[in-house]
């Protein structure tokens, strides 16, 4: 059914609901491990309203608000385990995330031939609350002009207007309502408890450098420079896990089932009507009766409609899947901030390089939550327009970290020091994602195609990133604290070298997005409401859908998305 979505509103916030009591039907059994009694009901029933296929930042949103009708059965599968692991809930616990495999997919792109050939490694959350369980916790929604862009590209109905009630309507600020804050969301916002000295050295430095103090970047105005407000409830991480889905996990009109990951989905002609997936090593099948919902992410929502039969038909045939839609946008359009690292040496005890990770775990969980286990890691930074933006908005992102990052953290360097990350915010590169083979357990191959805009601008973009980066770095306010330069080992390089630089070093900073864009276009894979084209009762949400990059960190834009769109899968239940 059609209807004007420029016309929805969320409901007016209500104070928090109080915690639910204990219910049976989530108490482990010891002859069925693994399982709930409710589990295994609905197991025997494998009958569903909705399956939600990704318990990560959209998806746990999505359990929470369908299930918030207790008329209404669903499902939520998710690949990886669940959130246990007590360096997911310690926010700096996430340097000690960096290699663990049980919760993290590790993937890696195709070779990159503007970067030297190398294979670049993507991290993404493979646990309840997916990337949001493993992210930075900076917490960015972009600005007006992002949304209003979608909206002029065919996007009709995310104008700027549109969606900042949904964000506010998902936010908990610590700093209270405003016209441009929530305070009674699930989703806790607010300032870092703690923030190591440097931190404050990089803002003195930046406004040195020219640059404006934010302590809002959420604000009216997004340019400046600031300490990051975070997803953290009470010092500790609050990801979509512990911000939607724990307060829904008793209901027992929900499922929740880790360890299950999607290998198809099963339809009656193009609609949609459930989920094969894999648990304990058994192939499994759950019926849909309203909707099956892909938030497996902008790498595994496309994976999965490609696997099938939805996507490019030529491509699908040379894997001996049968198209079922021929919809050659499904995977192309991927989006990546590409970030380059300046790194320098400080004199020993400031940076948290050779922290006692012991002692800060410990003090922060005896001392309630307090102390540098609250940090972030990424606690400053701030938004810059470069020489080279085309309009208004701030074409450079900052993160400051106090220490020294090289290949994300898993190359541990000598000594103590501190980075700064600068990313182009705008990039015209477009890659494209395609199956490896047809097979759910192989990883996607990934190109990104990072630098590989016809005219340059990327690379001129991210040139200027490093001479930003340089320019804050120089500042006199760095003078106690500056030692010998590590990446770029030269304070002197001219552009060709900065070029040659950044080819060998940069990264990503974990920001890819639309890989199922929404739009009205060929190349659109769902419509302005998120529906996959050519089919029925399929869905797509989370950050797959989103047609270019915003201005900043995507978690926060990924919420919004999959608050609007349980607000429609509502409705739409209404109606029927």
């Amino acid at each position: 059914m059609h209807r004007n979505i420029a016309s929805s509103r969320p409901p007016h916030p209500r104070s928090a609901a109080r915690p639910t009591p204990p219910d049976p039907f989530t108490v482990r059994l010891p002859y069925a491990p693994g399982y709930t009694i409710g589990e295994l009901l609905a197991l025997a029933r494998d009958r569903y309203d909705y399956i939600i296929v990704g318990a990560g930042s959209a998806g746990c949103v999505l359990a929470n608000r369908l299930s918030a009708d207790p008329q209404c059965q669903v499902l939520l599968l998710e690949a990886g385990p669940a959130d246990r692991n007590p360096f997911i809930h310690m926010p700096a616990g996430l340097a000690r995330l960096v290699n663990n495999r049980r919760i993290n997919w590790n993937l890696d792109t195709e070779p990159e031939p503007a970067l030297d050939g190398r294979r670049l490694w993507w991290p993404r959350g493979k646990v309840l609350g997916g990337s949001s369980a493993i992210n930075a916790m900076c917490y960015i929604r972009g600005v007006p002009a992002d949304y209003d862009g979608w909206a002029a590209a065919g996007a009709t109905g995310w104008e700027w207007a549109q969606v900042l009630p949904w964000f506010l309507h998902g936010e908990a600020n610590s700093r209270g309502a405003s016209a441009l804050h929530g305070d009674a969301g699930p989703l806790s916002v607010s300032d870092l408890r703690h923030h190591n000295p440097l931190s404050a050295v990089f803002l003195a430095a930046a406004v040195q450098a020219g640059h404006a103090p934010n302590d809002d970047f959420n604000g009216v105005h997004q340019l400046g420079v600031g300490l990051y407000q975070v997803t953290q409830r009470d010092g500790a991480r609050c990801s979509s896990a512990t911000a939607y889905l724990r307060p829904a996990r008793a209901r027992r009109n929900l499922t929740v089932l880790t360890g299950a990951q999607a290998v198809a989905l099963s339809f009656a002609g193009t609609t949609a009507t459930g989920v094969h997936y894999r648990r304990d090593r058994e192939h499994r099948h759950a019926t849909a009766s309203a909707e099956v919902i892909l938030s497996a992410g902008a790498i595994h929502s496309p994976q999965l409609l490609m696997l099938s039969g939805i996507g490019p038909a030529h491509a699908l045939r040379g894997h001996g899947i049968t198209p079922r839609v021929d919809l050659p946008g499904v995977g192309g359009n991927l989006q990546d901030h590409l970030d380059i690292c300046t790194v320098v040496h400080t004199h020993p005890g400031v940076s948290y390089d050779r922290s006692n990770e012991l002692r800060i775990a410990i003090d922060y969980f005896l001392r309630g939550h307090r102390g540098a286990g609250t940090s972030n890691l990424a606690e400053a930074g701030g938004f810059a327009r470069s020489a080279l933006a085309p309009d208004a908005r701030a074409d450079v992102q900052f993160h400051f970290v106090p220490a020294m990052l090289d290949n994300h953290g898993r190359h541990r360097l000598p000594g103590d020091g501190y980075t700064l990350h600068a990313c182009p915010l705008h990039p015209r590169s477009r890659g494209r994602l395609y199956l490896r083979d047809a097979d759910a357990r192989s990883p996607p191959r990934l190109q990104p195609n990072y630098l590989g805009d016809a005219d340059g601008h990327d690379l001129r973009m991210m040139i200027e990133c490093a001479r930003l980066s340089r320019q804050i770095l120089a500042q006199p306010a760095f003078d106690p604290w500056r030692g010998a330069p590590v990446f770029p080992a030269r304070d002197d390089l001219d552009d060709a070298a900065l070029a040659a630089f950044i080819r060998a070093k940069a990264e990503t900073i974990y920001h890819p997005v639309g890989t199922c864009a929404m739009g009205q276009h060929a190349d659109a894979v769902v419509d302005p409401m998120l529906r996959v084209y050519g089919t029925q009762r399929l869905r797509v949400v989370d950050a797959a859908v989103m047609p270019s990059l915003i201005s900043g960190n995507t978690n926060a834009p990924t919420l919004m998305i999959a608050e609007r769109a349980a607000q429609w899968l509502r409705q739409d239940a209404g109606s029927r």
